[in-house]
Parts: structure tokens; C-alpha cells; sequence
């Protein structure tokens, strides 16, 4: 009796280490970023609450997808990953699950999230989430991440798709306003990014990855996030100004922007690593807060 509890037991542990270990190919962190950036766009398109089931649907269909591609991204990146500190625990690199079997499981997600977004939602929204999909793998990893310093400038836009899907899945088509959200995440991508690849230059130098700090130095790096900051508030306005945006929305990219090129200012002024870390954790709240606005603006107006 005691062996078949134990057994019963040691079962339920692998499963539980399983399941964790494809979880942490969907890298959940960054997939609750597009999240954030997905039911504001739904909000401010419906003028208020969409339906509990088209949030649910939508966001739940391109996590899915959003899931399946950063799990072919650490297919294809597995053997830098193994190089760097940061992603060596990786479940690839630390060999917790065979590459082949990773590569199914990204397919499989990307080709399940699509087709409950066509049944679920509507047809353009499920395009644009396969379209994303083949960007983020095709175009950045495959094509942009090893070649040029751009790569984070380019295929930021992969992540700046949801608004514009969330936008859609209520409408069943695009605006001004969709793509001016999809212009802040872009614009938002590269200072949030290098912000982090400051600290972490060595690993990308070590797996020969052409990262801004790696090719132009940290002090040009510390510059262009600053010029970068600058654009990001300046796109944040035209929502505003052009997007249908009111004033609640308005003061909270005045001030957030104003926060922003602060910590900006501030890493381009230092030699310390400190302020890049403190500009990386700002911008994730920024990103937070500026499309809580956007959805706030949007319910009491």
C-alpha cells in the first residue's frame, strides 16, 4: 500500500514538473505584458465593457499563440540560450525537455490559438495573431536577432500586435487609434529592452548576438534609449490628439511620459548600471499604467 502511494506520488510530481516545465517554454511573463496591452485597445474599441466571453476569448486565444511562438524562439535559440547566464536554466539549454518535442509543442499552440480565434472570435483577429506569430519566429529570431542591431527595433513589432488584435476582435477591422496603440508598443520595445541589455552585454557578446551594447557601447546605447524615450511620449500624445483618446488619458501619458524620459535622462547621465535596471522596471509599470488610462479614459467617458 505504502509503494503505491509513493509511486501515486512520485506520478503527480512529474506531472506537476511537466506541465511547469512546457508553462515556462511560453515564456508567462512576457505573454501577461501582452495582456495588459489587449483588453485596453478591446475597451476604448467598445466605448466600454466589451462581453465577458470576447475578452476572454481573445485573450485566451492569443495567449496561446503568443505562447506557442516564444516556445519556437527558444527552439531556434537554444544554443545561444545554453551561452548566456540569464537563459541557461532555460528548459532547452538545462535539457528538461528534448527540442523536437518543444518545436511540436510551439506549432501545435500557435495552429490551436488560430483556430480557436477564427471560431471564437472572428477571422482578421485570428490573422493578425498568426501574422505576429510568423513574425516574432521568422523575422526576429530566424532573420534579425543574430544579424543586426536593429533586431530589437524591427521585431518589436511583433509585440506591439495585440492592441491592434484586441481592437479588431471587436470591430472586425483596423483604425487610426489601433495603430497608433501598436506604434506606442513599438516605440516603447527598444528603450524597455536595452534597458535591459545593458546589464547583460557580456552574455550577448559571449553568444555572439549584435545587440546594441555589444556593437555601438553602452554609451551610445544610454543616448539612443534616451532619443527613443522622446518618441514614445510623442507617439503616446497623437492618441490624444488623433485617436479619440480624452483627457484622462491624456494627463496619464503626460506624466508617465514625463517618468519615462526621466529614468532616461538619468541612465544617459550615469556610468552606473543601476539606473538601466531602474529604467527596465519603470517601463513595464509605464506600459501598464498608460493602457490602464486607455481603458479608464475609455469607461467614464
Amino acid at each position: 500500500m505504502l509503494d503505491a502511494v509513493t509511486a501515486t506520488t512520485r506520478v503527480a510530481r512529474d506531472v506537476r514538473a511537466t506541465v511547469w516545465t512546457y508553462l515556462r517554454l511560453t515564456k508567462p511573463r512576457i505573454v501577461a505584458l501582452l495582456v495588459i496591452t489587449t483588453i485596453p485597445a478591446m475597451i476604448m474599441a467598445e466605448g466600454g465593457l466589451p462581453s465577458l466571453w470576447l475578452m476572454l476569448a481573445t485573450v485566451v486565444g492569443g495567449s496561446v499563440v503568443a505562447g506557442g511562438a516564444n516556445a519556437m524562439n527558444m527552439y531556434f535559440d537554444r544554443d545561444i540560450d545554453g551561452l548566456m547566464l540569464r537563459t541557461r536554466g532555460r528548459p532547452l539549454p538545462a535539457g528538461q525537455v528534448e527540442p523536437e518535442k518543444a518545436a511540436v509543442f510551439g506549432m501545435l499552440m500557435g495552429a490551436t490559438g488560430f483556430v480557436f480565434l477564427d471560431l471564437g472570435v472572428n477571422l482578421l483577429a485570428a490573422c493578425l495573431t498568426l501574422g505576429a506569430f510568423a513574425f516574432y519566429v521568422v523575422v526576429y529570431t530566424l532573420l534579425l536577432k543574430r544579424t543586426t542591431p536593429l533586431n530589437i527595433v524591427i521585431g518589436g513589432a511583433a509585440g506591439a500586435m495585440p492592441p491592434v488584435i484586441g481592437w479588431a476582435a471587436v470591430t472586425n477591422e483596423l483604425s487610426v487609434a489601433a495603430l497608433i496603440m501598436f506604434a506606442i508598443v513599438t516605440a516603447w520595445t527598444p528603450p524597455h529592452f536595452w534597458a535591459l541589455s545593458i546589464n547583460y552585454s557580456s552574455d550577448y557578446k559571449r553568444a555572439g548576438v549584435p545587440m546594441l551594447p555589444v556593437v555601438s557601447g553602452p554609451a551610445e546605447t544610454r543616448r539612443q534609449i534616451f532619443l527613443y524615450s522622446l518618441v514614445l511620449v510623442g507617439i503616446s500624445l497623437l492618441l490624444a490628439l488623433w485617436g479619440g483618446a480624452g483627457t484622462i488619458y491624456l494627463a496619464a501619458a503626460l506624466v508617465l511620459g514625463g517618468g519615462f524620459v526621466y529614468y532616461a535622462a538619468r541612465l544617459w547621465l550615469s556610468d552606473s548600471a543601476k539606473p538601466a535596471a531602474a529604467l527596465f522596471r519603470y517601463s513595464i509599470v509605464y506600459l501598464a499604467l498608460l493602457f490602464s488610462a486607455i481603458a479608464l479614459d475609455a469607461l467614464v467617458r
